[in-house]
């Protein structure tokens, strides 16, 4: 195996999954608690397997007031324009997700500058935490992941071919800058 990422199937959390990850059961539909909808419960151990949401951070990178992309060289939107991203490993800070997953990509070590915003839709199971950062090390180059990386000056930026709702959305954000109403600080508080 040589490590890559199409020899993978890679989960968004979408499932749809047949057996207990504990004991190997069958999962069935079953209402849990009145409240909430229908749940995955093993017909054997009765383990209770919560459809949780992937959790994936993004950072928006900036070196000498052009912003770094990546074409995607994986599905889902092979050969498409993002920023850095991916998913959080258990036990990872997030912000310590978006600097590992721009040193993997673009070859880059990054300082985080601020929260953009956490975009979630509905229907996916997929919630994106994303961030500015400015670039302060490393060679800019593509990873395992990567066609090509690419430096746009923010007026050129290929909105056509951007991967994801999120991606456009995270980018129209930040271009507009610091947020006025507090979202996109942490503390709510203007700078």
């Amino acid at each position: 195996m040589d490590g890559a990422t199409d020899d993978f199937f890679h989960d968004d959390g979408a499932g749809p999954y047949a057996h207990c990850p504990r004991c190997g059961g069958s999962l069935e539909k079953r209402i849990v608690f009145s409240r909430d909808p229908p749940r995955l419960v093993c017909a054997d151990c009765r383990f209770v397997f919560y459809l949780d949401p992937k959790l994936a951070v993004g950072a928006i990178c900036r070196k000498e007031g052009k912003i770094v992309m990546l074409r995607r060289a994986i599905e889902p939107a092979y050969g498409k324009w993002v920023f850095p991203g991916g998913y959080v490993d258990r036990g990872e800070s997030l912000e310590d997700a978006a600097r590992r997953e721009a040193r993997e990509e673009i070859g880059v070590e990054v300082r985080l500058t601020r929260l953009i915003n956490v975009y979630s839709y509905t229907g996916r199971p997929v919630v994106v935490v994303v961030y500015e950062a400015e670039v302060v090390g490393g060679e800019i180059r593509g990873g395992e992941e990567a066609l090509e990386v690419r430096s746009f000056e923010p007026g050129d930026i290929p909105w056509d071919g951007l991967a994801f709702r999120s991606t456009r959305e995270a980018l129209q954000e930040c271009l507009r800058g610091p947020a006025r109403s507090g979202a996109g600080t942490l503390d709510g508080r203007r700078e």
